[in-house]
């Protein structure tokens, strides 16, 4: 998947917002309702690595996969950063971005969340 495909889908989420954060961070993250469910790295040298939070069975897979790693400060929460997402099966990387957003949705409060999918609906 292409990195402008990427960012589109991950922007299509209901609610999804994306933030650009500046130095020291240097991060682009999608967020629901302030709960992040993917990021990109934006300067080098990690320039257009992204993030994604995973069950801890894929993360446990997903580590073990060359050009994937456990997210930095993150990894212990089961975030993974894939390398070169151009190499990355798209539906496969449609699938752990679909979890993330899902994981992220599922730690808003239920008034929150519903609010969130009634206002989509409409």
């Amino acid at each position: 998947m292409k990195l402008a495909a990427l960012k589109k889908h991950c922007a299509a989420f209901t609610g999804a917002q994306e933030k650009l954060h500046g130095a020291p961070s240097n991060i682009l993250v999608y967020s629901v309702e302030g709960k992040s469910f993917a990021y990109f790295k934006t300067s080098e040298p990690e320039q257009w690595r992204f993030s994604v939070r995973v069950s801890p069975d894929r993360f446990l897979e997903l580590t073990d996969t060359p050009g994937v790693k456990p997210a930095r400060y993150m990894g212990r929460f089961h975030w993974v950063t894939i390398v070169k997402v151009e190499h990355f099966p798209e539906e496969y990387l449609r699938e752990l971005i679909s979890y993330s957003y899902q994981k992220a949705l599922s730690g808003l409060s239920k008034k929150k969340r519903e609010g969130l999918l009634q206002a989509a609906a409409e």
